[in-house]
């Protein structure tokens, strides 16, 4: 179901993209060297979302997702611990789209990003709703608090492992409650196997 046109004016435009040939055929060639995974389905007409992939079992996941977001020349976000912010590696991950997070402040990780999201001409946030690489039996909630309150879709983004395949949903507002909202999330990676199949 797809509610493109339910998307809010300041969460609409063109998709955030990087510039350069070369990172994208070093993202494809990644793909083809792990297998030979596909893409199936486009980024929607956002400039501001939240993104969830799932199922996250593997540390095998990172490279797969970089090589994805390479090959489609994407430019997305990721929360981090701040104190991983430090020299020498904080000017990198900051330009590869790190948001450092202080969970002790006063208004918490869901207000941090409402407030990015707000002041943030364009902002596409990677998720993994499991918060761990094991079988869990409940998803973490939060990213569906950030996307309802900062009025901005879910695009939800499936690895599966079983058919090498990274399938690319619609976008979808958030506007019921919340349990049953992350439900009708859920049934879109029913299909999807992760490289441990055990703890999908």
């Amino acid at each position: 179901m797809n509610e493109i046109e339910k998307v809010p004016a300041h969460a609409k435009g063109e998709f955030p993209t990087r510039k350069g040939r070369f990172l994208k055929w070093v993202g494809r060639v990644g793909l083809r060297l792990f297998g030979g995974w596909k893409i199936n389905g486009q980024m929607p007409d956002v400039k501001k979302a939240i993104i969830p992939i799932a199922p996250h079992t593997s540390n095998w996941d990172f490279p797969v997702g970089v090589f994805v977001m390479l090959a489609l020349g994407l430019k997305l976000n990721y929360l981090g611990k701040a104190s991983l912010f430090r020299f020498p590696i904080k000017g990198l991950m900051l330009k590869l789209g790190g948001i450092p997070i202080d969970r002790s402040a006063a208004n918490g990780v869901v207000g941090k990003m409402v407030s990015e999201f707000e002041s943030q001409n364009e902002l596409i946030l990677v998720i993994t709703p499991e918060g761990t690489r094991k079988k869990v039996q409940q998803w973490k909630k939060g990213f569906l608090h950030m996307a309802k309150q900062a009025n901005v879709p879910i695009i939800p983004v499936a690895m599966d492992f079983a058919r090498k395949a990274i399938d690319i949903g619609p976008a979808v507002m958030v506007a019921g409650e919340i349990e049953k909202e992350l439900e009708r999330v859920k049934s879109f990676f029913a299909h999807a196997q992760g490289k441990r199949a055990e703890y999908s």
